[in-house]
């Protein structure tokens, strides 16, 4: 696969594109799942970009359509036969979080808001390997192994000479103070941390126990963006068991504004420097003690 095709980025724009085509035809879903003698979930599911589609699937529905232009049928096409290609991720099996991985891979900024632990992306491989090991029942050995490298592929993206993903991050305290793995597993993390907060693509705050009651108390998100302007952002909500991603302008606009207040609220990138540095020596005389 070509290194600048995402199956998963070409299957959100094709299924959008269609869902453009189809709401211009005056068509609804279901009507259309009745004419060509599939599901309607099919059609929800390819206009989401959940599932992949083949090029006959394209031709039929253009026709459907009215579609008539060669060259649009033709592009549509070529994005279908893109969007049933692996990205780097299926090298290593039926992992969790694909969906995610693909849209992260291709995105050019990542605002993140973390309550509780360090986000993936700026994890040791030591403090990843205990978050895997001590938050995931049952997990086997083979199974933690794959996670964690997947978990440090991902961290190409934040190293990438060319085009490096560009990060914002809201850590709340807790994820500095909760230990993970050790105070000496901490006190790598956090060094770490602050070294990464001085790239200038990385922008690390720490939202401190004091500020009180704030937009960030219902839990995490991510919002990311991408550099084709027919992509709008997306939300990504992380669950235990099945992950939400939210595209509407609405709900991406509402997750931002909340983006805004956490920032402001947070302590400033230079601050909060001193903060992780102040935090980190208390892992250092931890490790002192007997």
């Amino acid at each position: 696969m070509a290194a600048n095709i995402n199956p998963t980025v070409r299957r959100r724009r094709l299924g959008a594109e269609l869902r453009r085509l189809r709401q211009a035809s005056g068509l609804k879903s279901t009507e259309v799942a009745e004419r060509l003698m599939i599901s309607q979930p099919k059609i929800s599911h390819l206009e989401n970009g959940n599932r992949a589609i083949s090029p006959r699937d394209v031709r039929d529905l253009c026709a459907l359509y009215g579609v008539s232009d060669d060259q649009v049928i033709d592009s549509l096409i070529q994005m279908a036969k893109e969007s049933r290609q692996q990205g780097w991720w299926h090298a290593y099996g039926d992992i969790p979080q694909s969906v995610y991985i693909g849209l992260e891979t291709d995105a050019v900024s990542l605002h993140a808001y973390e309550p509780l632990v360090i986000p993936g992306l700026l994890q040791t491989p030591a403090y990843a390997q205990s978050v895997i090991e001590e938050t995931i029942p049952l997990v086997t050995a083979e199974q933690a192994a794959t996670r964690l490298k997947v978990r440090l592929r991902r961290q190409h993206r934040i190293y990438a000479l060319a085009s490096p993903l560009r990060l914002w991050v809201v850590l709340d305290e807790s994820a500095l103070r909760r230990v993970v793995g050790s105070p000496d597993i901490m006190r790598e993390q956090l060094d770490h941390l602050n070294a990464l907060g001085t790239e200038p693509h990385i922008t690390v705050q720490v939202l401190p126990y004091d500020v009180g009651a704030h937009p960030g108390l219902s839990g995490r998100f991510s919002i990311l963006t991408f550099a084709d302007s027919s992509d709008a952002g997306v939300v990504y909500l992380e669950g235990s068991t099945s992950d939400l991603y939210l595209e509407k302008q609405s709900d991406v606009q509402h997750y931002s504004v909340m983006y805004d207040h956490l920032q402001a609220q947070a302590l400033s990138p230079d601050s909060t420097r001193d903060f992780i540095t102040d935090a980190t020596k208390a892992y250092i005389d931890a490790m002192r003690r007997p």
